[in-house]
């Protein structure tokens, strides 16, 4: 692959912190030493800080742009994930780029996993957060095993989730590099049926956002953590390491934002065709049990299907009513990736959220 990994306008930079040596890049404010806005971006599974490059530029001249590689992602340090904390691993290093920085308080972007990163940073230090950006989140509830608007568990022990739910040929690909579309499970054929909507959009920069997948580290302690034993469908349930399992609903439950005592204001974007975060995800086991997919589907009544957008929609309801403000941005055309699929609007949007 030819393309280079750094856009025009955006420079990297190791940024050394008591927890991770974090890559950080950076689109700088036409005056530097006095920015309108800092805006962080947080980047989600699978991904890295790469993703984020055309939204940096796109962002008015006079706000300042960082995105931040998270452990085992981009060219960050690799570090053990312990998904018993949920997403506070990612969150603390996080707030730990914003110290090494120099950064008090600042505008959080996050996308999928990485919405529910910024939401765990609001949780654990609101003062350092002046508005969120919520792009394609993850559930407050975490990916997979619950039900109901309220976030119910299905089981105990969080069966189907975590881990044990990624593909392993996916799993192999992303270590040996692999950059064909050659099979359903290439990070490549992933990308276009995953992450976008409209890859034909995005033929010029596709050869980046695979280069920016495969820098995910692989393994029990990072994607995609490891997995125990199950007595309920479909026979496994989420570990304490790695990545995935810090998704999983017994580890993260994020809906206490709305008891924070002072509430950020939220955008939520995301797009209608979105293929992971959905309330028909087809990363969901329990949906692809509906649909056959997965053999051995033990029906509705055990095993139903986490109704993602309408968790998220139900707890920044509760957030609303009780003080805060947020607003819901669904772009039809939007995958999972509304920065790419519906930029003008995605870029329009987070402009004015921030008031630029």
């Amino acid at each position: 692959m030819t393309t280079p990994a750094l856009l025009d306008g955006i420079t990297p930079q190791q940024v050394d912190t008591p927890r991770y040596r974090a890559n950080v890049l950076e689109r700088p404010a036409a005056d530097p030493a006095s920015p309108a806005a800092t805006v962080v971006f947080v980047h989600g599974n699978v991904s890295s800080a790469l993703f984020y490059q055309p939204t940096m530029l796109a962002l008015p001249a006079d706000v300042r742009a960082l995105a931040i590689d998270l452990r085992g992602f981009g060219d960050s340090e690799t570090r053990p994930v312990d998904a018993t904390r949920g997403l506070r691993d990612f969150a603390d290093d996080v707030r730990a780029v914003l110290d090494a920085l120099g950064l008090d308080a600042v505008h959080l972007v996050g996308w999928s996993m990485g919405g529910g990163v910024v939401l765990q940073v609001a949780l654990d230090a609101p003062e350092r957060i002046l508005s969120l950006t919520l792009e394609a989140p993850v559930s407050p509830y975490g990916f997979g095993g619950t039900h109901g608007a309220d976030g119910i568990r299905n089981d105990a022990d969080g069966a189907g989730t975590g881990g044990g739910g990624a593909n392993p040929d996916f799993v192999a690909r992303l270590e040996a590099g692999d950059t064909t579309d050659e099979a359903q499970t290439s990070p490549r054929t992933v990308y276009r049926t995953a992450y976008v909507a409209k890859p034909e959009t995005q033929a010029a920069h596709e050869d980046l956002w695979v280069v920016s997948m495969l820098t995910t580290k692989t393994g029990l302690d990072n994607y995609p953590g490891d997995a125990v034993g199950s007595e309920n469908w479909p026979g496994f349930a989420a570990g304490g390491r790695g990545v995935l399992n810090t998704m999983a609903p017994q580890h993260l439950d994020l809906s206490g934002i709305v008891d924070l005592a002072v509430k950020p204001r939220i955008l939520w974007i995301h797009g209608d065709k979105d293929a992971i975060v959905s309330d028909a995800s087809f990363f969901d086991l329990n949906h692809l049990g509906a649909l056959g997919v997965i053999p051995g589907w033990p029906g509705e009544d055990v095993a139903p299907a986490q109704p993602m957008v309408t968790q998220t929609r139900a707890v920044l309801d509760r957030y609303a009513a009780a003080g805060g403000e947020y607003r819901e941005v669904a772009l039809p055309e939007a995958g999972h990736a509304p920065h790419l699929d519906e930029a003008a609007a995605f870029d329009r949007e987070l402009a004015a959220h921030l008031g630029v």
